[in-house]
C-alpha cells in the first residue's frame, strides 16, 4: 500500500471518537496576534483611489488590498464605510459617498454593494472586515460635490451644525445621536460583518479662527435645551455624557441585535496630559469631550485601539510608557491593539519620516508588553507601497509565521468540535487533506500544522475550503504528523484531529 494510503488517519470517520494521545515533542502554540490595517476612504486616502472610477476598477483596487493583506499575514481590515454621514454601501439612510462615485448620491455604475463585495471576498481570504463609521461628522472640506437632498444636512438640518469648514451632527441632540445609532446598527442587521470599529472623532478637533484663536463647537441650542431641563453638569461634562451614552448605548444596542459581534474604539492616544507622569500633549478628555478610560473600565467595547502616533524616542509621548499605562487601565481583560502611524514610514514631510526600523521596533514593543495583543496600521497605502521596505521586512520577520486574532471568551468561550479529515493522493500524486466540520457550527478558519523532518509549519486557511496540500517534504511519511483545528468567529480553538502514518508503512 502506498505510504500517503496508508497513513490511515485518526478521526477520518464520524464513527472516530478517541483522541490518538499526543506525542512528546507537541507543536508549539498557534500564535495569537491581531494584525490589522485602516482603510480609509475619506478624501481617498486608500481606497478608492480616486472619486468616480468604475465599479471594476474600484473591485480591482480593494481585491489587491486584501491579497497584499494575505501576503503581510494580517488577518483583518478596518474599512471606512461612512466617513462623513454618507455611505459606501447600499444605504436607504444616507446618500452614496462622494469619495465613492464623484458625486454623493450618484450609486457606481455598474451598481454594486461595495460592503457586501468587501465582506465576501475578505471572508474567502480568511480576513476580517470591520466596518469603520465616523459617528458624528456630516461634511469634510475635501468633499466638493452638490450635498444631496438625503443627506442629514438637508433632510434633518436641526441635527447638524457648521463648525469652520465642517458639517458636523451634534452630539448634544438626542435625536442625532439616534440617527447615528439607526445607521450603525442597519449595517450591523444586514452585513456579515466582523466588527463596528469608530474612531477618534466624538466632538472635533479644535479648528482655528480666521482670526485667531480656536472655534468653540457651537451647541449653544442644545446646551441651553440641557440647562432649562434642569441639568446641572457643566458644558465640559455634559459633552462628555453626551459622547459617554453614545458610546454605552452603541455597545448595548449591538449586543441586542448581534450578541457575538465585536465593537470597538481607536480613541487619541493620550487619555489626559500627566496619565502616565510626564506626559504630555492634547488633552483627548477635554478637547474631544472623549472619556475613552471611562469606556474601556466600564466595558462598553470589546477592543480599544489607542492612537499611539508618535516614534519611540518621543519622550513627552512615550510609547511604552502610554502603553503600559493603558494596559494597566484595562480592568476588564478587553482586547487592547495599539494603533501605529505606518504612513510615517518614508513620508512626504521630512521632519516626520521614519524608517521602517521604527514601525518594526513599535511592533516588537507591542508583543513585550503583558496584556497588549497586536497591532493596527494607519494605513493600508503604506503597506501597499511597501515604503522603505516595511512590507517585506514585516513578511520576512515580525510576520513571517500566520496568526490567529486573540479569542473573545467574553462573548463566546465555546470551542468547536473536533474536525474530521483524511488524505487522499491528489492528481499530481501529492497528499491532499480533505477538511470537514465535526459539528453543527461551520468552522471560521482551518489551522493546519505540519511536521516534517523535524519542524512545525503552521497555515491558517479559511474555513469554506476542503482540501490543503500537504506541505513539501511528505508529513506523512515516518516521524511526521499533522494536526488540524476548526476555528470559529470569535477565535475559539476546537481540539485537534490528528493525522499520522499508520505503524508499518
Amino acid at each position: 500500500m502506498p505510504l500517503i494510503l496508508g497513513a490511515i488517519i485518526a478521526f477520518a470517520s464520524a464513527g472516530a471518537q478517541q483522541p490518538i494521545e499526543p506525542p512528546g515533542d507537541e507543536p508549539p502554540p498557534v500564535m495569537r496576534e491581531f494584525r490589522g490595517a485602516w482603510v480609509a476612504s475619506v478624501a481617498n486616502i486608500d481606497w478608492p483611489s480616486a472619486p468616480g472610477l468604475s465599479s471594476a476598477q474600484q473591485q480591482s483596487e480593494l481585491l489587491a488590498i486584501m491579497d497584499r493583506a494575505v501576503a503581510l499575514r494580517l488577518n483583518a481590515l478596518i474599512l471606512q464605510v461612512r466617513p462623513a454621514a454618507d455611505a459606501l454601501y447600499e444605504s436607504k439612510l444616507e446618500p452614496w459617498s462622494e469619495f465613492l462615485t464623484g458625486e454623493m448620491g450618484r450609486p457606481p455604475e455598474p451598481r454594486y454593494d461595495p460592503l457586501a463585495f468587501a465582506v465576501r471576498e475578505a471572508h474567502a481570504r480568511g480576513l476580517q472586515l470591520h466596518a469603520w463609521f465616523n459617528p458624528f461628522r456630516a461634511r469634510d472640506p475635501s468633499m466638493t460635490s452638490p450635498v444631496s437632498r438625503r443627506h442629514v444636512s438637508r433632510a434633518h438640518p436641526g441635527l447638524v451644525v457648521q463648525y469652520g469648514n465642517y458639517l458636523w451632527l451634534d452630539p448634544g441632540s438626542a435625536a442625532a445621536r439616534a440617527h447615528s445609532l439607526r445607521v450603525i446598527l442597519d449595517v450591523v442587521r444586514r452585513y456579515d460583518i466582523d466588527g463596528v470599529h469608530i474612531d477618534d472623532y466624538f466632538y472635533p478637533y479644535k479648528v482655528r479662527a480666521p482670526r485667531g484663536g480656536e472655534l468653540d463647537f457651537p451647541d449653544g441650542v442644545t446646551w441651553r435645551r440641557y440647562r432649562r431641563a434642569g441639568g446641572r453638569l457643566d458644558r465640559a461634562a455634559w459633552r462628555r455624557r453626551n459622547v459617554d451614552h453614545f458610546v454605552r448605548d452603541l455597545h448595548r444596542a449591538i449586543r441586542r441585535a448581534k450578541p457575538r459581534l465585536q465593537f470597538g474604539i481607536s480613541p487619541f492616544g493620550i487619555w489626559r496630559p500627566g496619565y502616565p507622569a510626564g506626559i504630555t500633549g492634547l488633552d483627548a478628555f477635554d478637547e474631544l469631550n472623549a472619556d475613552s478610560r471611562r469606556w474601556l473600565r466600564e466595558g462598553w467595547l470589546d477592543y480599544i485601539v489607542p492612537q499611539l502616533y508618535w516614534p519611540l524616542r518621543q519622550e513627552a509621548q512615550s510609547y511604552p510608557r502610554l502603553l503600559e499605562w493603558w494596559s494597566s487601565q484595562n480592568v476588564r481583560g478587553r482586547h487592547l491593539w495599539v494603533g501605529n502611524f505606518t504612513s510615517r514610514v518614508a513620508g512626504t514631510e521630512p521632519s516626520q519620516m521614519w524608517p521602517a526600523g521604527e514601525l518594526l521596533e513599535q511592533i516588537r514593543l507591542t508583543r513585550a508588553q503583558r496584556g497588549a495583543g497586536g497591532n493596527v496600521h494607519f494605513s493600508m497605502r503604506a503597506l501597499m507601497d511597501n515604503r522603505d521596505g516595511l512590507s517585506d521586512s514585516l513578511m520576512a520577520d515580525l510576520y513571517r509565521e500566520p496568526a490567529l486574532p486573540p479569542a473573545t471568551p467574553w462573548l463566546d468561550a465555546v470551542a468547536p468540535a473536533r474536525p474530521k479529515a483524511r488524505v487522499r493522493t491528489g492528481p499530481d500524486g501529492r497528499p491532499v487533506l480533505e477538511l470537514s466540520r465535526g459539528g453543527r457550527e461551520v468552522p471560521w478558519l482551518w489551522v493546519v500544522r505540519e511536521r516534517v523532518a523535524g519542524d512545525w509549519i503552521t497555515s491558517i486557511i479559511p474555513g469554506d475550503r476542503a482540501t490543503h496540500l500537504v506541505a513539501p517534504g511528505d508529513s506523512l511519511s515516518a516521524g511526521g504528523e499533522v494536526l488540524v483545528n476548526a476555528v470559529d468567529r470569535l477565535g475559539n480553538l476546537s481540539p485537534p484531529a490528528r493525522l499520522r502514518p499508520a505503524s508499518g508503512h
